[in-house]
């Protein structure tokens, strides 16, 4: 499990290959700047090398253009999709100057958020995948509070209660922990597990 760490975030990020695979097919991406911080999974469509070709799409582009609105960023990672298998997408921006989380996402990669007060929230993604064949694009924004936790993950993680997981845990070192003890091996699986301080 990889560590991330600085004065507004602490994330903990584990990813697993489908069984029989030395390639995911899923891939990760974490950024920091002085007033933002930004995350994202891309889960591409099937398994293994194919699978990898349309996910990595996604940090080469939020490498280079992580400045970028996330509608912009999700356009570009869709433009370069034309002839590949596609991808699922989900990105996440933290503005540490407004307290705001930013979240949009196509396809099967989920975001759920427990603010301070246990209210969940639940963004919901759009359907279908980045494919380069136009799609809608939804951004939703939350204003967030010290503590709050964030938790994004891959479909090869099946969470049976998200609420019960979240509310159980008061860190993201605890959640990540008991998330990973039920992931099985049979599909990729990444998540990114954080807290957002002030």
């Amino acid at each position: 499990m990889e560590a991330f760490k600085n004065d507004h975030i602490e994330a903990y990020i584990y990813q697993q290959a489908k069984g029989g695979n030395r390639d995911s097919g899923d891939v990760y991406f974490l950024h920091a700047e002085e007033d933002y911080f930004i995350c994202a999974i891309a889960d591409g469509l099937g398994s293994g090398i194919v699978a990898r070709q349309s996910a990595e799409v996604m940090p080469r582009i939020l490498e280079e253009h992580h400045e970028e609105s996330i509608e912009e960023l999700l356009s570009r990672i869709n433009e370069h999709m034309v002839q590949k298998r596609g991808a699922a997408v989900a990105i996440v921006k933290v503005d540490y100057v407004k307290h705001t989380i930013q979240h949009s996402c196509v396809g099967n990669v989920r975001l759920y958020i427990r603010q301070q007060d246990g209210k969940m929230l639940y963004p919901l993604p759009v359907m279908g995948y980045l494919s380069g064949r136009p799609q809608k694009m939804k951004t939703q924004e939350y204003a967030y509070q010290n503590g709050d936790l964030f938790f994004m993950h891959s479909d090869g993680v099946e969470l049976r209660s998200p609420k019960a997981y979240l509310s159980q845990s008061d860190d993201p070192l605890t959640l990540s922990e008991m998330v990973r003890a039920t992931v099985k091996p049979g599909d990729d699986a990444t998540f990114i597990a954080g807290t957002l301080l002030l």
